[in-house]
């Protein structure tokens, strides 16, 4: 590794611990990266969730320090993802990547109409304190949160978006208030995956610790950009992001360059 790979890799991890705090697909510019740099797909899979475990857990203190934060709530999601998320890994063993491409980029799309079509309501500083969902949908929240971990152990990059669809859906809380509960929630089921990643051997520690050291400022960054400009600017971030993502998944740009 040149000093000059360490640093565009920890300028990577900035810019993709912003966008994963915000909303997601910070990995489809880690990976990618890692994959060019030269470690084999498994290993940058691995290595990638060192940034990730770094950045969720300073986005979810820098939340917490902020007043957004719900432990009850976080667990009630992100068990399920857990568990979840380990069938997920068990799925993904053997499908292709190119599959997964698809796969995502559809994903990516219905996420897309589902920020569009969900209004943004102001909230009040009353309003504000209210974290939760109500009582009875925390079984169709718990389910909704086994299969979102499923996917994120199957493909793991988009799935920022999922979640913050899927809480738009069950509650009415501020994005700002559902990406604090996304940061915790993959947190959590992060830690189990990294385990499993580290107990095979794939990790490049050297790369993964300063993309961590990445991750883990833009996360800082993105949670206090977050709270500070609230929903107004966080959502064309999200609708801009996902559609550059879905377009280029599909193979948008590369038609566009045989075109030109």
């Amino acid at each position: 590794m040149t000093t000059t790979n360490i640093i565009l890799i920890f300028i990577t991890g900035i810019i993709a611990g912003f966008l994963n705090t915000l909303g997601g697909g910070g990995s489809l510019l880690t990976l990618p990266m890692f994959i060019f740099l030269g470690l084999p797909a498994a290993v940058a899979n691995g290595t990638n969730r060192i940034a990730l475990t770094v950045q969720n857990a300073i986005a979810v203190l820098n939340f917490k320090r902020k007043g957004y934060f719900n432990l009850k709530l976080s667990l009630l999601l992100g068990i399920p993802a857990v568990i979840g998320s380990i069938v997920g890994a068990q799925l993904a063993i053997n499908i292709p990547d190119e599959v997964f491409n698809k796969i995502l980029a559809v994903v990516m799309l219905i996420v897309l109409v589902l920020i569009v079509r969900k209004p943004v309501k102001n909230k009040t500083e009353e309003e504000a304190s209210d974290m939760d969902i109500a009582s009875s949908r925390y079984v169709p929240a718990a389910i909704t949160f086994f299969f979102i971990g499923i996917y994120g152990g199957f493909v793991q990059a988009g799935v920022g978006f999922i979640i913050i669809a899927a809480l738009s859906v069950l509650s009415d809380m501020s994005l700002v208030k559902i990406n604090s509960i996304k940061v915790f929630v993959v947190l959590f089921y992060m830690l189990s995956a990294l385990f499993v990643f580290i107990w095979n051997g794939k990790i490049d520690w050297v790369l993964g610790l300063t993309l961590a050291c990445g991750n883990g400022l833009g996360g800082w960054l993105g949670s206090s950009f977050a709270v500070a400009k609230g929903d107004k600017w966080i959502r064309p971030i999200l609708i801009t992001v996902v559609s550059i993502m879905s377009l280029k998944l599909l193979g948008f740009f590369s038609f566009l360059q045989h075109l030109i």
